[in-house]
Protein backbone atom coordinates (compact mmCIF):
# COMPACT_ATOMS: atom_id res chain seq x y z
CA UNK A 1 0.00 0.00 0.00
CA UNK A 2 0.91 3.60 0.79
CA UNK A 3 1.30 6.34 2.86
CA UNK A 4 -0.33 10.24 2.51
CA UNK A 5 2.19 12.82 2.84
CA UNK A 6 1.03 16.37 4.04
CA UNK A 7 4.24 17.69 2.88
CA UNK A 8 3.43 17.04 -0.47
CA UNK A 9 -0.26 18.56 -0.39
CA UNK A 10 -1.51 14.74 -0.74
CA UNK A 11 -5.47 14.24 -0.78
CA UNK A 12 -6.65 11.80 -3.17
CA UNK A 13 -9.75 11.73 -5.26
CA UNK A 14 -11.72 8.69 -4.20
CA UNK A 15 -15.51 10.03 -5.73
CA UNK A 16 -16.50 7.97 -8.88
CA UNK A 17 -18.95 10.87 -10.23
CA UNK A 18 -16.37 13.12 -9.45
CA UNK A 19 -14.02 11.37 -11.54
CA UNK A 20 -16.45 10.57 -14.25
CA UNK A 21 -16.90 14.52 -14.47
CA UNK A 22 -13.34 15.13 -15.05
CA UNK A 23 -12.75 12.47 -17.74
CA UNK A 24 -15.93 13.85 -19.55
CA UNK A 25 -14.53 16.94 -19.33
CA UNK A 26 -11.46 16.03 -21.03
CA UNK A 27 -13.36 13.37 -23.56
CA UNK A 28 -14.96 16.88 -25.57
CA UNK A 29 -11.21 17.71 -26.65
CA UNK A 30 -9.03 16.12 -29.13
CA UNK A 31 -5.80 15.05 -28.73
CA UNK A 32 -2.96 13.13 -29.06
CA UNK A 33 -0.67 13.65 -26.14
CA UNK A 34 -1.81 13.86 -22.07
CA UNK A 35 0.20 14.50 -19.54
CA UNK A 36 -1.06 13.96 -15.76
CA UNK A 37 0.37 16.01 -12.52
CA UNK A 38 0.29 14.31 -9.18
CA UNK A 39 -1.03 10.84 -9.94
CA UNK A 40 -1.13 9.91 -6.44
CA UNK A 41 -2.57 6.31 -6.18
CA UNK A 42 -4.04 6.80 -9.75
CA UNK A 43 -7.60 7.26 -8.87
CA UNK A 44 -7.88 9.31 -12.33
CA UNK A 45 -4.89 7.63 -13.63
CA UNK A 46 -6.60 3.86 -14.18
CA UNK A 47 -9.06 5.86 -16.73
CA UNK A 48 -7.03 8.00 -18.72
CA UNK A 49 -4.68 5.02 -19.62
CA UNK A 50 -7.49 3.20 -21.30
CA UNK A 51 -8.07 5.77 -23.73
CA UNK A 52 -7.06 4.76 -27.06
CA UNK A 53 -4.35 6.05 -28.99
CA UNK A 54 -3.24 8.36 -26.81
CA UNK A 55 0.19 8.97 -25.61
CA UNK A 56 0.42 9.09 -21.73
CA UNK A 57 2.62 10.40 -19.08
CA UNK A 58 2.32 11.11 -15.43
CA UNK A 59 4.55 13.54 -13.54
CA UNK A 60 4.74 12.24 -9.92
CA UNK A 61 7.54 13.60 -7.15
CA UNK A 62 6.93 10.89 -4.50
CA UNK A 63 9.16 7.93 -5.00
CA UNK A 64 7.02 5.68 -3.41
CA UNK A 65 3.62 6.47 -5.40
CA UNK A 66 5.82 5.79 -8.03
CA UNK A 67 6.60 2.33 -6.97
CA UNK A 68 2.84 2.25 -5.99
CA UNK A 69 1.88 3.33 -10.21
CA UNK A 70 4.07 1.09 -11.67
CA UNK A 71 3.13 -1.96 -9.57
CA UNK A 72 -0.41 -1.48 -9.97
CA UNK A 73 -0.89 0.13 -13.31
CA UNK A 74 1.79 -2.25 -15.35
CA UNK A 75 1.27 -0.12 -17.97
CA UNK A 76 2.61 3.04 -16.34
CA UNK A 77 6.54 1.22 -16.24
CA UNK A 78 7.88 4.09 -18.70
CA UNK A 79 5.16 6.48 -18.38
CA UNK A 80 5.96 8.40 -15.32
CA UNK A 81 8.24 10.98 -14.53
CA UNK A 82 9.85 11.00 -11.29
CA UNK A 83 10.06 14.77 -10.44
CA UNK A 84 8.17 17.59 -9.08
CA UNK A 85 6.56 19.37 -12.40
CA UNK A 86 7.76 22.55 -11.53
CA UNK A 87 11.57 21.16 -12.30
CA UNK A 88 10.92 19.07 -15.17
CA UNK A 89 11.31 20.38 -19.41
CA UNK A 90 8.44 20.07 -21.59
CA UNK A 91 7.55 16.57 -21.41
CA UNK A 92 6.37 16.30 -25.20
CA UNK A 93 7.62 17.73 -28.37
CA UNK A 94 4.01 18.34 -29.77
CA UNK A 95 1.11 19.63 -28.20
CA UNK A 96 0.19 18.14 -25.15
CA UNK A 97 -3.23 18.34 -22.34
CA UNK A 98 -2.72 18.95 -19.10
CA UNK A 99 -5.13 16.97 -16.41
CA UNK A 100 -4.58 16.60 -12.78
CA UNK A 101 -5.79 17.03 -9.46
CA UNK A 102 -2.84 19.43 -8.45
CA UNK A 103 -1.20 19.48 -4.89
CA UNK A 104 -2.72 22.44 -2.88
CA UNK A 105 0.78 23.65 -2.22
CA UNK A 106 2.35 24.50 -5.46
CA UNK A 107 -0.79 25.01 -7.55
CA UNK A 108 -0.92 28.61 -8.42
CA UNK A 109 3.21 28.10 -9.72
CA UNK A 110 1.71 25.07 -11.95
CA UNK A 111 -0.24 27.47 -13.35
CA UNK A 112 2.60 29.63 -14.19
CA UNK A 113 4.61 26.98 -15.35
CA UNK A 114 1.71 26.16 -17.64
CA UNK A 115 1.62 29.50 -18.81
CA UNK A 116 5.67 29.09 -19.68
CA UNK A 117 4.49 26.43 -22.58
CA UNK A 118 0.88 28.37 -23.06
CA UNK A 119 1.95 27.63 -26.93
CA UNK A 120 1.75 23.79 -26.68
CA UNK A 121 -1.11 23.21 -23.89
CA UNK A 122 -4.00 23.65 -25.87
CA UNK A 123 -6.46 22.77 -22.62
CA UNK A 124 -5.46 21.73 -18.94
CA UNK A 125 -8.31 20.15 -17.31
CA UNK A 126 -7.63 20.41 -13.27
CA UNK A 127 -8.92 20.43 -9.44
CA UNK A 128 -7.39 22.93 -7.43
CA UNK A 129 -8.40 24.44 -4.08
CA UNK A 130 -11.77 26.41 -4.83
CA UNK A 131 -9.91 29.86 -4.20
CA UNK A 132 -6.90 29.28 -6.42
CA UNK A 133 -9.75 27.88 -9.25
CA UNK A 134 -11.73 30.85 -8.11
CA UNK A 135 -9.05 33.42 -8.71
CA UNK A 136 -8.19 32.02 -12.19
CA UNK A 137 -11.82 32.47 -13.34
CA UNK A 138 -12.75 35.68 -11.84
CA UNK A 139 -13.83 39.10 -13.76
CA UNK A 140 -12.89 42.24 -13.23
CA UNK A 141 -14.50 43.96 -10.67
CA UNK A 142 -14.50 40.55 -8.68
CA UNK A 143 -12.50 40.96 -5.48
CA UNK A 144 -10.41 37.48 -5.52
CA UNK A 145 -9.85 39.13 -9.47
CA UNK A 146 -6.25 39.59 -9.49
CA UNK A 147 -2.67 38.90 -11.05
CA UNK A 148 -3.21 35.16 -11.34
CA UNK A 149 -6.92 36.25 -13.01
CA UNK A 150 -5.36 38.50 -15.85
CA UNK A 151 -2.24 36.35 -16.73
CA UNK A 152 -4.35 33.27 -17.04
CA UNK A 153 -7.41 35.04 -19.35
CA UNK A 154 -4.95 36.84 -21.06
CA UNK A 155 -3.98 33.31 -22.79
CA UNK A 156 -7.15 30.71 -21.92
CA UNK A 157 -10.33 30.71 -21.97
CA UNK A 158 -11.38 30.03 -17.95
CA UNK A 159 -14.35 28.38 -17.31
CA UNK A 160 -15.55 26.75 -13.90
CA UNK A 161 -16.77 23.96 -14.21
CA UNK A 162 -18.04 22.63 -10.65
CA UNK A 163 -17.32 22.76 -7.14
CA UNK A 164 -15.40 19.40 -5.17
CA UNK A 165 -16.27 18.75 -1.30
CA UNK A 166 -14.05 17.55 0.89
CA UNK A 167 -15.54 14.42 1.53
CA UNK A 168 -14.76 13.33 -1.96
CA UNK A 169 -10.80 12.92 -0.76
CA UNK A 170 -8.83 10.89 1.15
CA UNK A 171 -7.96 12.62 3.39
CA UNK A 172 -10.30 15.54 3.49
CA UNK A 173 -8.56 18.64 2.50
CA UNK A 174 -10.03 21.44 5.12
CA UNK A 175 -11.13 23.62 2.18
CA UNK A 176 -13.52 22.97 -0.64
CA UNK A 177 -11.96 22.58 -4.16
CA UNK A 178 -13.19 23.67 -7.78
CA UNK A 179 -12.34 21.93 -11.36
CA UNK A 180 -11.25 24.08 -13.83
CA UNK A 181 -11.18 24.22 -17.53
CA UNK A 182 -8.49 26.23 -19.47
CA UNK A 183 -8.57 26.54 -23.21
CA UNK A 184 -6.44 28.81 -25.59
CA UNK A 185 -7.48 31.18 -27.40
CA UNK A 186 -7.44 31.53 -30.72
CA UNK A 187 -6.97 34.89 -31.12
CA UNK A 188 -3.97 36.41 -29.69
CA UNK A 189 -3.76 39.41 -27.05
CA UNK A 190 -1.72 42.46 -28.15
CA UNK A 191 0.68 43.34 -25.98
CA UNK A 192 3.64 45.42 -26.05
CA UNK A 193 5.33 42.24 -25.03
CA UNK A 194 4.73 39.15 -22.51
CA UNK A 195 7.22 40.75 -20.15
CA UNK A 196 6.05 44.54 -20.24
CA UNK A 197 2.49 43.09 -19.78
CA UNK A 198 3.32 40.88 -16.99
CA UNK A 199 5.32 43.54 -15.12
CA UNK A 200 2.20 46.26 -15.52
CA UNK A 201 0.02 43.37 -14.23
CA UNK A 202 2.23 42.35 -11.28
CA UNK A 203 3.21 46.12 -9.75
CA UNK A 204 -0.34 47.24 -10.87
CA UNK A 205 -1.81 44.46 -8.10
CA UNK A 206 1.04 44.66 -5.84
CA UNK A 207 -0.44 47.91 -4.55
CA UNK A 208 -4.16 47.19 -5.27
CA UNK A 209 -5.47 49.16 -3.20
CA UNK A 210 -4.19 52.53 -4.29
CA UNK A 211 -5.70 53.97 -7.68
CA UNK A 212 -3.76 52.51 -10.62
CA UNK A 213 -1.42 56.35 -10.71
CA UNK A 214 -0.19 55.73 -7.66
CA UNK A 215 0.44 51.78 -8.28
CA UNK A 216 2.13 51.80 -11.75
CA UNK A 217 4.05 55.58 -12.11
CA UNK A 218 6.80 54.41 -12.09
CA UNK A 219 6.23 52.59 -15.51
CA UNK A 220 4.94 55.75 -17.69
CA UNK A 221 5.60 59.40 -17.69
CA UNK A 222 3.41 62.23 -16.30
CA UNK A 223 1.70 62.83 -19.45
CA UNK A 224 0.33 59.34 -19.53
CA UNK A 225 -0.84 59.28 -16.05
CA UNK A 226 -3.06 61.77 -16.45
CA UNK A 227 -5.55 59.46 -18.53
CA UNK A 228 -9.05 58.82 -16.60
CA UNK A 229 -7.96 55.23 -16.68
CA UNK A 230 -5.56 55.79 -13.87
CA UNK A 231 -7.71 56.71 -11.30
CA UNK A 232 -9.31 53.07 -11.41
CA UNK A 233 -7.67 50.77 -9.55
CA UNK A 234 -5.60 47.59 -11.06
CA UNK A 235 -9.36 45.07 -9.50
CA UNK A 236 -11.28 47.29 -12.07
CA UNK A 237 -8.99 46.85 -15.23
CA UNK A 238 -10.06 44.37 -17.96
CA UNK A 239 -7.38 41.89 -19.36
CA UNK A 240 -7.43 44.17 -22.44
CA UNK A 241 -7.59 47.06 -20.93
CA UNK A 242 -4.29 46.14 -19.36
CA UNK A 243 -2.94 44.71 -22.75
CA UNK A 244 -3.75 48.19 -24.31
CA UNK A 245 -1.88 50.29 -21.77
CA UNK A 246 1.26 48.11 -22.18
CA UNK A 247 1.73 50.34 -25.36
CA UNK A 248 1.96 53.48 -23.42
CA UNK A 249 4.58 52.41 -21.25
CA UNK A 250 7.70 54.35 -20.79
Amino acid sequence: MYTLKKSLGQHFLKDDNVIHKITDALSKEAFTNLLEVGPGAGALTQHLIQLPQINFKAVELDEEKVRYLKTTYPALTDKIIHNSFLDIDKPFDEPFIVIGNFPYNISTQILFKILEWKDDVPVVVGMFQKEVAQRAASKEGNKVYGVLSVLMQAYYQVEYLFDVPPGCFNPPPKVMSGVIKLRRKTEVLQVKSDRAFWVLVKTAFNQRRKTLRNAVKSLFTADVLQDEIFNKRAEALSVEDFAALTFKMS
